[in-house]
């Protein structure tokens, strides 16, 4: 009886996972939503980028939205720059082998943030470990010095930054193949502003405004995830 009563719930629960997945593979039946997830692919984007970016309607986005949030595909995060808007991040363990694969080429790579302190500093020094194209880093309103918290959430992770410094964004040359990537909300906003275009974007809180070292550790975490989900997408452009 008992071995009946969990072959039941096995097949149970086999058949919801089925479900998930029939429901995920449907929703990416409209040529709209797989541009969305192609975009977000590489970067999350405000709903009025991407209406911007596809071309769509914002109520027309809107329904594309909902219909790839109700499959867990794409979820929403308050910016933490202007509070009024939101962020779309492709959630890629839930899309898994339906992702399509990039591929980016760069002479370099530039993580921004507006201090300079700690998360484009974690993200270029994450990078570094694991890439051939090396990462600097900057930031639109630099700091004095690195946060001593996001020296140490690094070293729980094997990342060096007790001789970092904080550096000043520069103007970039459009020629120069750098591959930048905001990982600042209000950085990323600043780049808006000024139309820059082949920007990539990881909407991440600032740690610092916790002052925890769980802010710190999970800001770190997520960092290294967005970098190993980059890396493989980005191969070396010679001159």
């Amino acid at each position: 009886m008992t071995q009946h009563h969990d072959s039941i719930i096995i097949e149970s629960m086999l058949t919801e996972e089925l479900r998930q997945r029939a429901k995920r593979h449907a929703s990416l039946s409209d040529p709209h939503r797989l541009g969305i997830v192609d975009e977000l692919a590489i970067s999350d984007r405000s709903p009025s980028e991407l209406a911007e970016t596809l071309g769509l309607r914002s109520n027309l986005l809107a329904h594309h939205l909902q219909v790839l949030e109700d499959v867990g595909l794409v979820i929403r995060n308050p910016s933490h720059g202007d509070r009024r808007r939101r962020y779309l991040r492709l959630r890629r363990a839930a899309l898994g082998e339906l992702s399509k694969p990039f591929g980016l080429k760069a002479k370099g790579v530039l993580f921004v943030c507006t201090a300079n302190s700690a998360r484009s500093q974690l993200a270029a020094g994450a990078w570094n470990q694991r890439h051939q194209v090396r990462a600097e880093s900057a930031g639109t309103h630099p700091a004095d010095r690195v946060h001593p918290q996001a020296v140490a959430a690094a070293k729980r992770l094997g990342i060096d930054l007790k001789d970092a410094r904080p550096h000043p964004l520069t103007p970039i040359d459009p020629e120069a193949d750098v591959l930048v990537v905001t990982v600042c909300d209000r950085a990323h906003e600043d780049f808006a502003k000024a139309n820059r275009i082949g920007l990539l974007h990881w909407s991440i809180p600032d740690p610092a405004e916790v002052g925890t070292d769980e802010a710190f550790a999970q800001a770190a975490t997520e960092i290294l995830d967005r970098v190993d989900e980059l890396v493989p997408c980005v191969s070396s452009n010679p001159d």
